[in-house]
């Protein structure tokens, strides 16, 4: 098996029971989400439980591609299992970290990693190679500890005594190596099941969705480390190299020929740090720093070490503090404590507007023990932090307000009674929670996409395919630059690439009047599908891939639909092409559906918050935004902000987007014909059986 370690490890933590499962028997979904999918499925019987139960599993998957030499696709690890944080359901979800856990997942030879279970006290787990034990937290006293301070105390104890770099004896054939422990651990707030909990690695590499930090935390279960020695069979090394060269040689950046203006998504991206800390940079010496593997040192290392490695929502956490410095040291404690930055930055926005209303704050309507006067300081940022991570005031009193908060920022609104009536704060658009009660990323009535990926499926996707559609001619706009190419030019180099829809252009068309259109279902089903497979499954890097438009490719025309599969036939010795892998996500996508149908869903409940459907569309900076459509017949750059969706259009939406997926149109039930056309047959007798298989029309 190329590009496969050939086993995954499976953790009973019920019986401190260690087995292993044989990859060979997954290999037909390849890697990533989709064996993690399929071993979920397998596993759990009852799909209905909480994420909470001890029958729950969370799987942690590598891919074939996972510690070999393709470039932005070797360092990621997929995490799957039901979640905590979405609302009213804690759907069967899924997260995604990077660094340089999966590819010393690789070497110590395991493909994964299957938890089940509820350990009787704190444990962690010991993988050196072949060796795994389960460990109790006592004797290193790491239960307590943040994230942080739990990291080093197990290279500690692993490394032994010696300094960095120096050699450590992994096993008792003598295997040695000059790497530190990739861990893996949840901090107070996922021991004290706070549900937008993290799993931190390194120092800014979180599984941030989906509260997978408070399911460990239900399972006793503080952190996993591993450390291996071995290495990765490649079917065709040559080859591999020579795939590697082809995409730098056609498609990288060129510093003797600069045509970059602005951070792009595509492969000519250079190695710079993106931190976003107010769209600047902190003014101390820095350096980037990349996943295993990867040509884009996306992530940022300051001289004075605050910050490090944060990136997106992190970075931006605590937008008003007083100073840049402040801001840096703000985001540090996300990555210690262990929260989801998407869902405090948001949420914190929102205490703050209650307080301002005059209906937050000590001995208010609401109670806080908050102090907003301070607000922009240090101190404020880490009393917050620490009263949702210790369920208190922050200062370690007892108090229901840090309770309320780690149930989520829409379960505490509701349970303040914020939610009831014409002018509950979803209606109004007050608290900015659009889908499945989880945070505002992109402004979702511009990027149709964003919206429908997200609400047709388990969490905020979080998936920027489409993002230089948007961010190119907006920046043009605002700084009065051209963009790029023309919108027709654009639009034509993407949905060329787009099997099985290939040449309908109006896929991206983003125009109101196209807004509901089958064009734009095609267009969230290939999204779902290239990304269920392509990125989730070979695990290519969200950021850096697909390579659509690369001013430094023929034509702007970039290497996507020819690199994935090269690079993946390379390691593994397999004839995929992309639409292979199209395919294969098209099976994914319906195997998770059939996931959240069994915990309940029906196309009733695939609704956004009131406030999409009545309430303009904005920017918090207030700057428009411009995407491709069609205006008067022609194609231009339309400015999408100003709108909102109408509800019963996006009923009429879902019903072509179902037709198209084979899905029951009334139920948003999977069909049995459309699942044994993809060889998931058995998913219908269980969905049969529980009442819930669609219906022939």
């Amino acid at each position: 098996m190329n590009g496969y370690a050939g086993k995954i490890l499976n953790l009973d933590l019920n019986n401190r029971k260690i087995t292993t499962i044989p990859t060979s028997k997954y290999e037909q979904w390849v890697g990533g989400h989709g064996m993690g999918s399929a071993i979920f499925f397998d596993l759990v019987k009852d799909k209905t439980i909480d994420g909470f139960d001890p029958a729950n599993v969370v799987t942690l998957m590598t891919s074939p591609l996972s510690g070999t030499l393709v470039p932005a696709a070797s360092g990621r690890t997929e995490v799957q299992g039901i979640g905590v944080q979405s609302y009213p359901i804690g759907w069967f979800t899924r997260s995604n970290f990077g660094g340089r856990f999966s590819t010393m997942l690789k070497f110590a030879g395991w493909d994964g990693i299957v938890i089940e279970g509820k350990a009787d006290k704190p444990v962690w787990i010991d993988i050196r190679n072949g060796d795994v034990k389960i460990r109790d937290c006592t004797p290193l006293s790491l239960w307590g500890k943040d994230t942080w301070e739990c990291q080093e105390t197990i290279w500690d104890y692993v490394a032994g005594s010696g300094e960095y770099g120096d050699w450590i004896k992994t096993g008792a054939n003598g295997e040695r190596t000059t790497q530190r422990s990739a861990v893996l651990a949840i901090g107070p707030a996922g021991e004290n099941l706070s549900r937008m909990a993290c799993l931190i690695h390194d120092a800014s590499n979180g599984s941030g969705q989906g509260g997978f930090g408070a399911v460990w935390g239900s399972k006793r279960l503080k952190a996993i480390s591993v450390i291996g020695t071995g290495s990765i069979r490649v079917n065709n090394p040559k080859a591999l190299i020579e795939a590697r060269l082809w995409q730098k040689k056609n498609y990288a950046f060129n510093f003797d020929n600069l045509k970059k203006r602005w951070q792009s998504t595509e492969f000519q991206s250079p190695p710079i740090p993106i931190t976003l800390y107010r769209l600047g940079r902190p003014l101390t010496g820095q350096r980037p720093q990349a996943c295993v593997g990867c040509h884009s040192g996306c992530r940022g290392r300051y001289e004075d070490g605050v910050g490090n490695e944060s990136t997106c929502f992190t970075s931006l956490f605590y937008l008003y503090a007083k100073t840049l410095d402040i801001q840096r040291e703000a985001c540090d404690l996300l990555n210690r404590y262990g929260l989801n930055a998407a869902e405090m930055f948001w949420g914190e926005l929102y205490l703050g507007d209650l307080y301002r209303s005059g209906v937050l704050g000590p001995g208010k309507e609401i109670d806080c023990p908050l102090n907003f006067k301070n607000y922009g300081d240090l101190e404020f940022a880490e009393r917050l932090v620490k009263a949702i991570a210790y369920r208190n005031d922050g200062r370690g009193n007892t108090h229901q307000f840090g309770d309320d908060l780690a149930e989520g920022f829409v379960r505490a609104a509701e349970k303040w009674g914020r939610l009831a009536g014409d002018k509950g704060d979803l209606k109004t658009g007050r608290l900015m929670f659009p889908h499945w009660g989880l945070p505002r990323h992109k402004e979702a009535r511009s990027q149709l996409d964003w919206a429908y990926g997200t609400i047709l499926g388990d969490r905020d996707i979080n998936e920027h395919d489409f993002d230089q559609l948007r961010i190119d001619p907006s920046t043009a706009k605002r700084y009065k630059f051209k963009p790029y190419a023309p919108a027709e030019e654009v639009v034509k180099i993407y949905t060329d690439k787009m099997e099985p829809f290939q040449g309908d252009m109006l896929m991206l068309d983003f125009s109101t009047e196209n807004m509901y259109s089958e064009h734009i279902a095609k267009l969230v089903t290939w999204h779902r599908y290239y990304t269920r497979f392509w990125k989730q499954s070979t695990q290519f890097c969200d950021w850096r891939w697909p390579d659509f438009l690369n001013l430094y490719g023929p034509g702007k025309v970039g290497s996507t639909g020819i690199a994935e599969p090269k690079f993946l036939n390379a390691v593994t010795g397999k004839n995929f092409t992309f639409l292979d892998g199209i395919e294969l996500g098209r099976k994914i996508w319906n195997l998770d559906h059939a996931v959240w149908t069994l915990q309940g869903r029906h196309r009733d409940m695939v609704h956004f918050a009131d406030y999409f459907y009545t309430k303009r569309s904005f920017t918090l900076d207030g700057q428009p935004e411009y995407m491709p459509g069609r205006k008067n017949g022609r194609w231009t750059y339309i400015k999408t902000l100003g709108r909102h969706f109408d509800k019963d259009r996006f009923e009429e939406f879902k019903t072509r987007f179902y037709k198209l997926q084979g899905w029951d149109t009334a139920t948003g039930y999977p069909n049995r014909g459309t699942l044994e056309s993809l060889g998931l047959g058995y998913v219908a007798d269980e969905l049969e059986k529980n009442g819930r298989i669609g219906k022939k029309r």
